[in-house]
């Protein structure tokens, strides 16, 4: 059960799938107030919880309304033009939650004040089927209760997990923020190459989804080292072998997404310069 009043800054596809989580774990549309320029009509769940109250920009905010958590799910770009105006709240216990790829709690807290309570968080795509992982990490300021409600928000849409040191979120948004588009793109490459055997599109599409989903679900579910899954499924001599010997070659798949991650840290990096 989600408690507590929440204003939530964004409702894109990361904002919107943290919404539907929330109301999926017991949040009630009247504790939950949105700020989204683009309007009502552009946030989903306004049309299925009525009750629900978007506002376009942080000034029609009630005069007395202090929520207990803001949630900033807006894009980087426009960061420092939209988070200052939530300054207002620094002094009134207020936790802020930011989902924002890239920025840094040092940041955060120009824009707020640099005392505040701040909560960085790093989720995935998932989210949106409630299957995401998110990271998190806390500023100084931040105490337990704070801690506590920034994981049930984050919790509502998959799993979490923790890090002390702000610098791993580079890593973190390398390796599990941009992940799910590498698995896409296997995807997307198996299906093609199936194509390409023999298959029809559909069919080889269909095959691709569904054995990239089971092969994450049976990951999932057996906490067995992926190496050792993939050496089970792997008869010596047999067709895996074959496929794998390509694939784990010098300039295979492992060399492949060291390089892709490595880029992706770099740039995680760069956009918080």
């Amino acid at each position: 059960m989600i408690e507590g009043t929440i204003l939530l800054v964004g409702c894109g596809n990361m904002g919107g799938a943290m919404l539907k989580g929330w109301f999926a774990h017991g949040l009630n549309p009247v504790d939950v107030m949105v700020v989204e320029p683009a309007g009502r009509d552009s946030v989903a769940a306004a049309q299925e919880h009525h009750a629900l109250c978007v506002l376009g920009e942080a000034k029609e905010l009630p005069s007395d309304f202090t929520p207990d958590v803001i949630v900033f799910a807006v894009k980087p770009q426009v960061s420092a033009a939209v988070i200052p105006a939530y300054a207002r709240f620094a002094d009134s216990g207020t936790v802020f939650l930011s989902v924002i790829a890239g920025l840094k709690i040092e940041k955060l807290q120009s824009y707020l004040g640099k005392d505040v309570a701040v909560v960085r968080a790093m989720p995935n795509t998932p989210a949106a089927v409630g299957q995401a992982i998110s990271v998190l990490c806390a500023s100084d300021a931040a105490g337990p209760s704070h801690k506590r409600v920034s994981k049930v928000l984050m919790g509502a849409v998959g799993e979490t997990a923790w890090i002390e040191d702000e610098r791993e979120m580079d890593a973190v948004t390398a390796v599990s923020g941009s992940g799910p588009a590498y698995v896409f793109l296997l995807a997307e490459a198996l299906a093609e190459a199936g194509v390409e055997a023999g298959l029809d599109p559909k069919l080889a599409d269909h095959l691709a989804r569904s054995t990239i989903a089971g092969a994450g679900a049976l990951m999932k579910a057996d906490q067995t080292p992926a190496a050792t899954l993939r050496e089970n499924v792997t008869s010596p001599g047999g067709t895996t072998a074959a496929a794998l010997e390509i694939l784990m070659g010098a300039d295979g798949v492992k060399a492949l997404v060291g390089r892709a991650v490595e880029a992706a840290a770099k740039r995680s990096r760069d956009l918080a310069d």
